[in-house]
This record gives structure tokens, sequence and C-alpha cells, in this order.
């Protein structure tokens, strides 16, 4: 017999609660960040969570640089001006800071890809004004040696998760990275664009996905912006009509994107 829409919602919903208490049971819940008791499933304890610096308006409306006091809808920073990116507007959840490395570098690096659903739903809280917008969510891509060492894209676990909080289709691999780049690590900002140049493009069975719609990049950590900016240029060039682009961190400093 089928259920009715409604009935089988509620239902849905009360067989994910009892399978978040048996998972709590065998599992209790452990801090994001510190490793320290919660009361949920990935939540932050009250010290993790003060450590961390939620970024929000007022902020460049192009790259998202923080203001320090509100200056007028629609303002951009001095690098926006001069030197506008290929991306529509930028957002991040956090500050890169002392407060949020660890976390950020754990869900990289060591493997804790349990954070990824939590991530997800800040991602969608901190990008709803990119969100009402975008048709389309993809992350930016590794290498494939890259891939094979990591063994997993951070970008497209955000990517999967963003995409799964709100309810929009995600295309995991709609950008390839052909070239293997050095790290991006202790480069000059005109250093780290001349690096990512010409190391994307559209994967050609994705080619058709790509024009006309508005696309929402993702990526863990914006830095200088050099490879959202490089992303968001083949995507445009292959007739996207706009790139928007949503981290779960940003490097704050002055000078926006750049």
């Amino acid at each position: 017999m089928l259920l009715s829409m409604p009935l089988g919602r509620r239902l849905a919903g009360e067989l994910r609660r009892l399978a978040g208490r048996a998972l709590d049971a065998v599992l209790p819940p452990r801090c994001l960040g510190c490793g320290g008791a919660v009361d949920l499933q990935g939540a932050l304890c009250p010290d993790c969570w003060r450590r961390l610096t939620f970024l929000g308006p007022p902020q460049c409306a192009c790259c998202g640089l923080p203001f320090e006091f509100e200056v007028g809808a629609g303002a951009r920073c001095g690098a926006c001006h001069a030197d506008p990116p290929a991306f529509a507007r930028a957002r991040a959840v956090l500050a890169y800071d002392a407060g949020s490395r660890e976390l950020i570098l754990g869900f990289k690096h060591a493997d804790r890809t349990y954070a990824a659903p939590p991530f997800g739903r800040w991602l969608a809280r901190s990008g709803v004004e990119l969100l009402a917008d975008a048709e389309l969510i993809a992350p930016v891509p590794l290498h494939r040696r890259r891939l094979w060492q990591r063994r997993y894209n951070q970008s497209a676990l955000l990517a999967l998760a963003l995409g799964k909080a709100a309810g929009l289709p995600v295309a995991a691999d709609l950008l390839v990275r052909h070239r293997a780049t050095p790290s991006q690590a202790g480069r000059s900002r005109t250093a780290r664009r001349r690096n990512v140049q010409g190391a994307f493009s559209v994967r050609p069975s994705r080619r058709g996905a790509v024009p006309g719609r508005r696309i929402l990049l993702v990526d863990d950590v914006l830095t200088t912006g050099a490879t959202v900016h490089e992303c968001a240029r083949v995507l445009r060039r292959a007739g996207a009509a706009a790139v928007d682009v949503i981290t779960l961190a940003r490097v704050v400093r002055p000078g926006g994107w750049h």
C-alpha cells in the first residue's frame, strides 16, 4: 500500500531520528574540533565554537572580504574594483585563522571526512544568497595524482554535502584538473595565478551542463582566489551565465580576493 506523502515524510523523519539515537549509543557524539563529548553528532564544544570567527556582512559584495563597518549595499573592496575576478560573488563560512586551521586541515588531510555533512550545513546557511540563484553546484577538482595520494577530494565532499543540504544538483566531475600544479603555499598573488593558468577544463562529457546556467563553485579555503578565479574563467568561457563561489574558510587580510 502506498503511503501518503506527508505520512511518508513523517515516518522517514522518525526513522532518521531512531537511527541517530542508535548511532549515538554505539558512537557517542564527539566535538568536530577537539574530540570532546558533545550533545549532537557533528557539533562543536563551547570552547572550540568560541575559537571560530564566522563571517558575514558587512563585506565586499564581490569577494566577501569583511569590512570593519557598513559602507552601503553593493560596495566592493579596492581589489575587486581594480581587477574584478571571473566569479561574480564569493562567500565563506569562517575566517581561516588559528581558531579554524586545525579543524580544516584535519578534514583536508587527516581523513576526518565525517565532518563533511555538518560543514555542508554551515555552507548552506552562509551561502543562502548564492544558493537562491544557483542552478548547479560543482567542486574545485584535484589532479588525479593528488586524488590518488589523498584518496578523496575534500571540495567534492563539501559540494555533495551542500547539495544535499540545499536540495540542488551537484556535478562532482564537471571540471577536470589536467595539470598537476605545484602547491600554492608560499607563492605570491602573481605566481599563484600563473601557477594555475590553463590547469582546468570542463569535462567533455559535461559540456552540455554549463551553457546558460548559474554555477556555484565549492572549495575548502580561499587564500588569494587564484584557483577559483581560474575555474570560474573556464566555466564562463564554456558558456556559464555566472559563477559564484562558496568556501568553508577564507584568509582575511587587506586587499580583497588578491
